[in-house]
């Protein structure tokens, strides 16, 4: 059962259209990786999804239980995030927040959940560690935990190997992959790395011209790919990326 369709989406930043005519659906426990030309809207699709930024037109619905405070968010990391002074512990269980309601603490099961996280993700013996002194890898871990406190069902990850060096972006492509095949997490990915969307995902979303949805094994074949990579995509900063 499909938990997020979307219908005709016009997406938009500052009033301005980026796409049109989006059309797609994402299954329980699949794997979507999401492609497209830099500044094509691929961040605004995310945003939008988290309902950061409203839809122009169309619309954006979940389905099989899934509600939008259920979906973990991995967002792209600044420079002003990566020296963030706080312990490894509090950044993971800031995830739990949407799950506290008004109360000012986090309960012994909020805890316990955050200390799993940590363990699941191979963290656990930097829990008092300052999140501002470790690794990129490290630190794209310590989130990626924080978001799985946010939920059980759908993780949204935003150009999560971004700056990390080959060994700690393979080991991130596998920890999700994991997450996905063990746990049955849903996973949406923004990414530029084309050979990682063809080994791990199940379906791909090109936002460009023209607009492809479909399996990794279609896309494999279409032209859409051979474009790719016949011209690498160089990371530059968009607006509407």
């Amino acid at each position: 059962m499909a938990q997020l369709i979307c219908k005709d989406v016009t997406l938009g930043y500052d009033g301005k259209p980026v796409v049109h005519g989006l059309n797609f659906s994402v299954e329980a426990g699949d794997y979507l990786c999401i492609l497209g030309e830099n500044g094509s809207g691929k961040s605004t699709l995310i945003k939008t999804l988290l309902h950061l930024h409203p839809v122009m037109t169309g619309s954006i619905q979940t389905g099989d239980g899934l509600t939008a405070n259920e979906i973990g968010y991995l967002p792209q990391q600044t420079l002003v995030q990566r020296d963030f002074p706080a312990s490894v512990t509090e950044i993971v269980r800031s995830g739990l927040l949407g799950r506290c309601g008004m109360r000012p603490f986090y309960s012994k099961r909020e805890k316990a959940l955050a200390d799993e996280n940590m363990r699941k993700l191979g963290i656990s013996h930097l829990s008092g560690r300052c999140y501002r002194e470790l690794s990129g890898g490290q630190q794209q871990r310590v989130l990626l935990a924080r978001a799985l406190c946010a939920t059980r069902k759908m993780l949204l990850l935003d150009e999560p190997v971004a700056g990390l060096d080959p060994n700690a972006t393979r080991e991130m492509y596998e920890l999700v992959a994991s997450l996905n095949r063990n746990d049955g997490i849903t996973i949406i990915m923004v990414s530029h790395d084309i050979p990682a969307a063809m080994q791990y995902a199940r379906h791909i979303l090109y936002i460009g011209t023209p607009l492809f949805w479909g399996s990794t094994e279609e896309f494999r074949s279409s032209g859409i790919a051979c474009h790719f990579q016949e011209n690498p995509v160089q990371k530059e900063a968009y607006p509407y990326d």
